[in-house]
């Protein structure tokens, strides 16, 4: 997922990023404001892993995200 395409369907991301990460608050989830780099490193942040890591485990949900069947 490019990084336009991440921001423009952050409303939906945003959601998911809750259950996936439940560590991340809605005040990170602001300043997240749909940039990848953001989510990367909030992600590291809360849950101490490497910057590859991190990188990895939110490539892995956005697959399973582009995966799913949306309904708009």
């Amino acid at each position: 997922m490019n990084e336009d395409i991440f921001k423009g369907k952050w409303k939906q991301i945003r959601g998911k990023a809750k259950e996936w990460w439940a560590d991340l608050t809605d005040d990170d989830l602001d300043k997240i404001d749909g940039r990848w780099d953001q989510l990367v490193g909030k992600v590291q942040e809360r849950y101490g892993y490497t910057k590859e890591e991190a990188l990895a485990e939110v490539e892995s949900h956005m697959h399973e995200f582009e995966s799913e069947p949306h309904t708009h």
